[in-house]
């Protein structure tokens, strides 16, 4: 079985450029795939998070490429699951050491309040512990997933939404915490972020896998209730089903540009199709 891919993204309302990022890619010859989107916080305090969200996607990416491999590897032999979902655990501390490594390293050569009054980076956001570098300025969320023909691992820290769309239509959100609490979000700025990121396994153990859809939130508050978001999830798992994936991705994005519209935010959502089955010659 292969994986068929959707991507898009549009920038927010009267914002200069976003500060989104997302990334879909096949895997171990396409029997894999990797998701991932990431949603720089934006505000004045955190006016380098564009780079913290391509940092997120790119060594998410850079990390869930070698797991996508081992997990495909390792198939439906279930006596390998445990030792694959003890790397899965280990996954988001490795992304976030990597993470951390980059921004570090971007601070150290280019301080983000070095033009700031010390009385104003102070004002901004004092550091907690003296001698760090205060990594506020790169702050991001992340959501990141691997597909193979067996399995879903999905992982997430901070906002946006993992949404599985099953065969008959019906949506899943496995990692859902409920309603936001106002704008606050946990981030990969924060010290050891690993700890607060929330995880999802799944074999797929009879019929068909799901549709797998990853969104910032700029989607989902874009509609006016949860409900609102699922229909637009599942709508979009049928039509793929019965359209293909290449005319949803062709639609793709006016629909985003359209919630961006009502939600005024930065929106990037990412999936996975699995192929239909091929069929014989014979």
């Amino acid at each position: 079985m292969h994986w068929i891919l959707l991507s898009g993204a549009v920038k927010g309302v009267a914002k200069k450029y976003s500060q989104d990022r997302g990334a879909a890619l096949p895997v171990a010859g396409g029997r894999a795939a990797v998701l991932a989107v990431a949603d720089g916080h934006g505000s004045a305090a955190h006016f380098r998070s564009d780079l913290g969200a391509r940092w997120a996607v790119e060594e998410f990416t850079a990390c869930a490429r070698a797991f996508a491999d081992e997990a495909v590897r390792v198939g439906e032999d279930a006596a390998g699951w445990p030792a694959l979902r003890a790397e899965a655990r280990r996954l988001p501390q490795q992304v976030g050491h990597r993470w951390h490594e980059r921004a570090l390293v971007h601070e150290c050569n280019s301080p983000s309040h070095g033009a700031r009054s010390p009385r104003e980076a102070a004002r901004i956001r004092p550091p907690e512990q003296p001698g760090v570098p205060d990594l506020a300025a790169y702050g991001s969320t992340l959501i990141g997933a691997v597909l193979t023909e067996h399995m879903l691992f999905c992982w997430q820290l901070g906002d946006g939404d993992v949404v599985l769309v099953d065969a008959d239509g019906t949506p899943h959100t496995p990692l859902s915490t409920g309603p936001d609490m106002g704008d606050e979000t946990d981030s990969l700025c924060e010290p050891e972020p690993w700890r607060k990121m929330r995880s999802h396994w799944q074999p797929f153990t009879g019929g068909a896998p799901p549709c797998v859809l990853l969104s910032t939130d700029g989607l989902s508050k874009s509609f006016a209730d949860d409900q609102g978001f699922l229909d637009f999830a599942t709508g979009l798992g049928e039509r793929a089903a019965q359209q293909g994936v290449a005319a949803v991705q062709d639609q793709l994005p006016d629909w985003l540009g359209r919630a961006a519209k009502f939600s005024g935010d930065d929106t990037t959502l990412v999936g996975a199709v699995a192929a239909p089955p091929q069929r014989s010659d014979d």
